[in-house]
């Protein structure tokens, strides 16, 4: 629920009020600088100190006043809803014990992923994952992350805004594929092949790229990107396509 780009329309604290009242008649301005104060929502500043909200802002006022009316939630549970919001995972149901769940789509992959599926994580919802939570995802045991961490197969992001959760989409799904190769005799000294096919591919595509990137007009980076994803996905789908017909024949 971290703003981006694309959901920042700007109102003001009586304009997010004006929203908001319909659904929540004892809602107020002290109720909703109260819920900033606690670290709930973090609208931006004017240079001035005026309050500016996000589409993103009111969602997630919207959210936090749905737990607390419906579900009678504390705010430190509402917080840890929200941190798992922000780091890209499904919130715990309101009804149930169940915790935060990695987003199923991340774990499926039929092997001819879309030039989408390869688009860089940017702004919020992009997903980061404690050591716990992606054991847990993966299904595997730390001895075997310990060593796909050894052999670079699977890193932490370092500067993550989320320090306790440095993990990835990406890192979870090779995590889990290991798990799932490991239970054919293949250790992570094994895939260090792999690793190494990926980072020669990785430099054909940026002999290619690189000359878009120094393009001077304002949509030669964007070019630069889906040319990227585009041939993420054509090398992905080329490699499966060898690897099955070399097992057949």
């Amino acid at each position: 629920m971290r703003q981006s780009a694309s959901t920042r329309a700007r109102l003001s604290i009586g304009e997010v009020l004006a929203q908001l009242r319909a659904d929540f008649p004892g809602l107020n301005i002290s109720k909703i600088r109260f819920l900033e104060s606690e670290g709930l929502i973090e609208p931006e500043r004017t240079p001035s100190g005026y309050r500016k909200f996000s589409r993103s802002d009111v969602d997630r006022l919207r959210y936090v006043l749905t737990c607390q009316r419906e579900h009678y939630l504390p705010l430190k549970v509402i917080r840890e809803h929200l941190d798992a919001i922000d780091r890209g995972l499904e919130p715990p149901a309101l009804t149930g014990a169940q915790g935060p769940q990695v987003p199923r789509v991340v774990l499926d992959g039929d092997g001819y992923p879309a030039p989408e599926t390869f688009a860089a994580e940017s702004g919020g919802g992009a997903l980061r994952l404690s050591r716990a939570e992606l054991l847990s995802a993966a299904q595997i045991e730390d001895p075997l992350l310990e060593q796909l961490e050894a052999y670079g197969l699977v890193r932490s992001r370092a500067g993550s805004a989320h320090r306790s959760a440095p993990y990835d989409g990406e890192a979870l799904v090779i995590a889990k594929t290991a798990g799932e190769l490991a239970a054919f005799g293949l250790e992570p000294r094994h895939l260090r092949a792999f690793k190494t096919a990926a980072d020669r591919e990785v430099g054909l595509v940026e002999q290619v790229v690189s000359p878009m990137r120094r393009g001077r007009d304002a949509g030669a980076s964007a070019r630069a990107e889906e040319a990227i994803s585009q041939m993420a996905a054509l090398s992905v789908r080329l490699h499966a396509t060898l690897v099955k017909a070399a097992l057949r024949a």
